[in-house]
């Protein structure tokens, strides 16, 4: 089959590695990690796309007008519900598929019942590192803390700039452990001591949880179960659910 998937750059190691095997063609676009931060954005732009692979216009797709229109047997979104940006996305011609999570932490561990545990074993007081998230963004540790006193002290001056970093350290009180996701398919030595750097400096527990591909393995090969993704037909939206399935459609 061809399939089109959308993916948060947090996740380009794990999806590349994960392609390079699929019996599927695979037709992948990246978005740039930080739209989760607004979800009505990141709405938007997913609309976009799929609204440009529905009219066979998408840049970034192959397509040989002479033999194809364009059209794929799925449209994948490698993300969760991410503070629902993804409701209310739809596809006019195609079948949207996604794996059942709140965010790309899921799909990281490889289920949604073992975020939960995690979850419940650390009472919500992990926050999360991956190789994926520490190349895209600016993770909590003192690197963060002296580009954020540079940035507000240009932009504010420095006594407005220590305000703000005090309020930046109240909700780095509100966690306990630096837990970083290692894939044991992917070379993560690096990016493990930095996240134990980054929990000393902040004073927080260094946690190293083991991930698992097969999420993210079933969703790129097409093994879709109903517990594990959903699949939108054509012409359905994406809707919170709000039980433990966490996504439903609608029309």
């Amino acid at each position: 089959m061809r399939f089109k998937l959308f993916a948060c750059k947090v996740v380009y190691r794990e999806i590349s590695f994960l392609s390079f095997n699929s019996p599927h063609i695979l037709d992948v676009t990246y978005l740039r990690q930080g739209y989760h931060d607004t979800p009505d954005l990141l709405r938007k732009l997913l609309q976009e796309n799929i609204d440009a692979v529905d009219e066979g216009r998408d840049p970034y797709s192959y397509k040989n007008n002479e033999t194809q229109d364009g059209r794929f047997d799925a449209i994948l979104l490698a993300y969760g519900l991410c503070s629902n940006a993804i409701a209310g996305i739809s596809s006019r011609f195609h079948r949207l598929v996604i794996p059942r999570g709140h965010d790309c932490i899921t799909l990281l561990l490889g289920s949604k019942e073992e975020y939960e545990r995690q979850h419940d074993e650390m009472r919500g007081r992990a926050f999360w590192y991956s190789g994926g998230w520490i190349e895209n963004c600016l993770m909590p540790g003192q690197d963060r803390m002296d580009a954020l006193r540079e940035r507000y002290s240009q932009k504010f001056g420095a006594k407005k700039a220590e305000f703000l970093l005090n309020m930046e350290q109240k909700w780095i009180n509100d966690y306990e452990y630096a837990t970083f996701i290692d894939w044991p398919e992917l070379e993560n030595i690096g990016n493990i001591s930095y996240t134990q750097k980054c929990a000393e400096e902040l004073g927080w527990k260094m946690r190293l949880v083991k991930g698992r591909s097969s999420l993210l393995r079933d969703f790129i090969n097409g093994d879709w179960r109903e517990k594990d993704f959903l699949i939108v037909p054509p012409g359905r939206r994406i809707e919170p659910s709000y039980d433990k399935s966490i996504i439903g459609s609608a029309l």
